[in-house]
């Protein structure tokens, strides 16, 4: 969808397409509502900034939509595809597919809740090392890591999605 489609979509349309990159009400509507946007840049802008900070109800909603990391996201919903495009590039052979889903069970023991990255532009390796360190983190920081991850995919994705 252009920009110009965009803003002048029915809200509907223009609120199912942002609630694809990001299924959190607030930051979905917020986005929305600042429609028209001037360039792809302003509404971008306006997607680093909404609804921050997210809640922890916020968050482990939106979670509840993501796949482990290393893990084909099943489904034929936007989101299961923008997914699977995202992971697309991490080469994952079968000691690394073995070591990131190690990685996950111990993430998902110590935090309750499901590794999240931002896996575009990043290999498999570097992933890897990334849940490892964080698997450091005290819960509160873990969090606003999560969070802030959560956001930087929506801002991708956006910037896709009106391209």
């Amino acid at each position: 969808m252009s920009l110009q489609q965009f803003n002048d979509a029915p809200l509907d349309e223009a609120t199912a397409t942002v609630r694809a990159c990001l299924d959190i009400p607030r930051w979905v509507e917020a986005v929305v509502s600042g429609r028209p946007y001037r360039s792809a840049d302003d509404a971008v802008a306006v997607a680093q900034t909404a609804a921050d900070p997210f809640t922890t109800d916020e968050v482990d909603q939106a979670l509840s939509h993501h796949p482990r990391i290393g893990e084909r996201a099943e489904g034929q919903s936007r989101e299961a595809s923008l997914s699977r495009s995202e992971q697309a590039g991490l080469g994952l052979d079968d000691s690394v597919q073995e070591r990131l889903a190690e990685a996950n069970r111990a993430y998902e023991e110590r935090f309750d809740r499901v590794f999240l990255i931002r896996a575009a532009g990043r290999t498999a390796e570097e992933i890897l090392a990334e849940c490892r360190r964080r698997l450091d983190n005290e819960p509160e920081q873990e969090a606003r890591e999560v969070a802030d991850q959560l956001r930087q995919i929506a801002v991708l994705r956006l910037q896709g999605a009106l391209s």
